[in-house]
């Protein structure tokens, strides 16, 4: 095994991550998102996809896939923090409001909780539109040590 090539490509290893790190990712939530998720997911209700049945809604619109917000917490957690070489090993989410074509949604991830016997990370998991927060919910996540590639 090549120890450097995944010392250049690991994100942070255990030793490295402190409580209350954070870190985040925005992103604009686009018609076309709806749509790939849609499809990638297979979720294709039509309170997502159809604009007239969702008219008809208590939304009295179309909304974005909840897991598509979900999802910008995986982005987060995979390319940031822990990052790459984490493995996400179970996760909590509550909805706390819709969110709509246009909606720019920032994901926070914060550590709460750091076992490095156990080489685990907890993590609060939130999702913002603006100031509001349209999800919440925790993560752990397993996290390599630094010995291990050293």
């Amino acid at each position: 095994m090549d120890k450097s090539y995944y010392l250049k490509k690991h994100g942070y290893f255990l030793e490295d991550l402190k409580i209350n790190q954070e870190a985040h990712y925005k992103k604009k939530i686009s018609e076309n998102d709806i749509n790939l998720f849609s499809k990638v997911s297979g979720d294709n209700n039509p309170i997502h996809m159809d604009e007239k049945f969702a008219r008809s809604s208590i939304f009295k619109k179309r909304i974005a896939h909840g897991f598509l917000s979900g999802s910008l917490i995986s982005t987060v957690i995979a390319t940031q923090l822990p990052g790459p070489g984490s493995i996400y090993l179970n996760q909590s989410l509550k909805f706390l409001a819709p969110v709509f074509i246009g909606d720019t949604i920032t994901a926070i991830v914060t550590i709460k909780k750091i076992e490095i016997e156990k080489r685990k990370v907890n993590l609060l998991t939130e999702c913002f539109n603006s100031k509001q927060k349209i999800l919440t919910g925790q993560a752990d996540i397993l996290v390599s040590k630094k010995k291990d590639f050293v």
